[in-house]
């Protein structure tokens, strides 16, 4: 894979998620063209646990609300550096900035470049971007993560979080996923990492292992070790042992590590030696973060907390972010704990020491979702909430995208802009259940119940072109809306949906309405979620919207359906017919 300066920077010149494309600046050009022209995206969220005001000395969990999996956090003097896992949806790392561990503002994605990294066929819920780490040395950013599918584990860094961030520096000697770097005050820098044993015994038979390599190329400088076996037999789960880091505290090496696998029963275990090759000792009370075990039927359930990164702010207080899953039903049978379609969220807590030991949250307590705010002077609210109940208005009057709108895969070509303070997609061909990077760009779905309106101007050339929103699982499972024209030439709208490999490439038509209105007329197209059940509407004048589908079973956003290890993302596609 070409990842020279040179190829990167052309590259990047050539097609950068944030530049604009010239020309297309009216109506008839883009009818002309048969592109789709949307005047702007408004999404609302209103979750009931969000409903309550804020006291001043509390902040709201999830710090990140829908899809952020795998947090993880750097401090450089009194900045707070955080970012996420991205499968194969680009741009890739979210980096998130704050100063008061409450207010987090997204400042770019390490992984912002075509050239930097082939997310091409990967599928959307189990390839990509693994659980990266963030870390600060002598002036440097690293990030250290797996593209599982493009390349295996690699290394990033930067001098400015905010990017551009080095091509990556790939690292064929670390087998596995999860690597995090542990920079010792000796000067010695460790990768620990999740790998496969020797001789595993079962499929969830999995181990963390570590390695000195060199603190400027990552050439290695030991073999492999082993630290831990996630098949010894414990009192705990060590299934499916992953996400580990290393933390050096009172002369003491501490190794976390996530257990249970990434669902239900995942927990946070910990381990502690004189030295970081070990032998390491298992903390009797693990695991020191878990909800499994809590009763069901308890309200407003969050899950699967784990894979967690701890860190000390300026004032010398220990903090954890760490993923969850806020889960609408644990009680209907079956009690299927991937009842959500917001994915895995980032959650924080103070982290308490007891007997020597980091304690995240006590045996037995529910995660709690108001903690007491950091003794950290306020930060400025970010522009773009990231958590709570919250209306945005996205128009689309900038010369470049925000940070967190989202592609499929990586795009090859430029087939967007934003001329005319409009969000024009080019209808192309590709299509998201046959691994391509179809025209969609769309942002993360952040609560159980919300509602996304759009204003949509688009003239088919043919009879299967189509435009409009789409809510996105992965390449089995998405539900699209959109307006296009049927074989007689008359607009109609069509609410399709794909739950599984067994539908069609396409998915299976819910309904189809023949709208009145002549072409290149503006159409309002919405679509609302309330947990379980999803909802299409469209209007022609942005007040009255007319039902096309009500109420409908939305399982196929879900977990519990996809697998994997995403959540919905929501926006605005447009597809070219394919010729038969």
């Amino acid at each position: 894979m070409p990842n020279t300066r040179s190829l990167s920077a052309a590259l990047a010149l050539s097609l950068t998620l944030f530049s604009v494309c010239a020309s297309l600046t009216s109506r008839s050009a883009h009818a002309a063209e048969g592109r789709a022209a949307f005047d702007w995206f408004e999404y609302k969220g209103s979750d009931e646990v969000f409903a309550e005001p804020l006291s001043q000395d509390r902040y709201q969990n999830p710090i990140l609300a829908g899809y952020h999996p795998d947090p993880s956090v750097a401090r450089v003097g009194e900045d707070y550096y955080l970012i996420n896992s991205t499968f194969a949806f680009y741009p890739g790392i979210p980096v998130f900035h704050s100063r008061d561990l409450v207010s987090w503002t997204q400042i770019g994605n390490a992984i912002d470049r075509p050239s930097m990294m082939p997310f091409d066929k990967l599928h959307l819920g189990y390839n990509g971007i693994y659980a990266p780490t963030i870390r600060y040395k002598d002036g440097l950013f690293y990030i250290i993560t797996t593209c599982v599918g493009c390349g295996g584990n690699f290394v990033i860094t930067t001098k400015d979080p905010k990017g551009p961030w080095s091509d990556p520096i790939w690292l064929p000697h670390i087998e596995g996923i999860d690597p995090s770097l542990f920079f010792d005050d000796d000067g010695r820098v460790y990768i620990v990492h999740h790998r496969n044993p020797l001789k595993p015994r079962y499929d969830a038979h999995t181990a963390i292992w570590i390695m000195e390599v060199d603190p400027k190329t990552f050439a290695p400088r030991s073999e492999d070790i082993m630290l831990v076996d996630g098949g010894d037999k414990m009192p705990w789960n060590t299934d499916y042992i992953e996400g580990p880091h290393i933390y050096k505290v009172g002369g003491q090496y501490y190794l976390s590590a996530a257990g249970g696998g990434t669902g239900y029963y995942h927990g946070q275990l910990l381990y502690r030696a004189d030295k970081p090759f070990g032998p390491y000792a298992a903390n009797p009370n693990n695991p020191i973060l878990t909800q499994y075990g809590l009763p069901d039927s308890r309200k407003n359930p969050v899950t699967a907390t784990g894979h967690a990164d701890m860190f000390q702010d300026r004032k010398g207080q220990w903090w954890a972010v760490f993923l969850g899953t806020r889960v609408y039903d644990l009680t209907t049978p079956p009690q299927d704990p991937g009842r959500f379609a917001t994915g895995r969220e980032t959650f924080m807590l103070p982290v308490s020491w007891k007997d020597g030991w980091p304690v995240i949250l006590e045996k037995g307590v529910a995660l709690p979702y108001r903690p007491k705010r950091p003794d950290l002077p306020w930060d400025k609210p970010p522009a773009l909430p990231t958590t709570g109940n919250f209306t945005l208005h996205e128009s689309f009057d900038s010369e470049k995208l925000a940070p967190q709108w989202l592609f499929i895969r990586t795009p090859k070509m430029q087939w967007w802009n934003t001329a005319g303070g409009k969000l024009n997609l080019e209808p192309r061909a590709d299509r998201l259940a046959t691994g391509g990077q179809p025209s969609f760009i769309g942002r993360r779905l952040m609560h159980m119940s919300a509602s996304w309106t759009t204003k949509l101007t688009f003239s088919p050339q043919t009879a299967g072109d189509e435009a409009g929103l789409m809510a996105v699982q992965n390449n089995e499972h998405f539900f699209a809306f959109g307006l296009s024209f049927n074989s007689a030439g008359q607009p109609v709208l069509k609410v399709r949906k794909r739950q599984g490999e067994k539908d069609p490439e396409q998915g299976l038509t819910l309904a189809e309405v023949r709208l009145s209105s002549k072409p290149d007329v503006p159409v309002y197209l919405r679509t609302s979620i309330d947990k379980a059940k999803i909802s299409f509407s469209y209007s022609l004048d942005n007040k009255r919207f007319v039902p096309v589908v009500e109420n409908t079973d939305a399982s196929a956003l879900t977990t519990a359906a996809a697998g994997g290890f995403t959540g919905a993302v929501i926006g605005m596609y447009a597809e070219k017919s394919i010729p038969k």
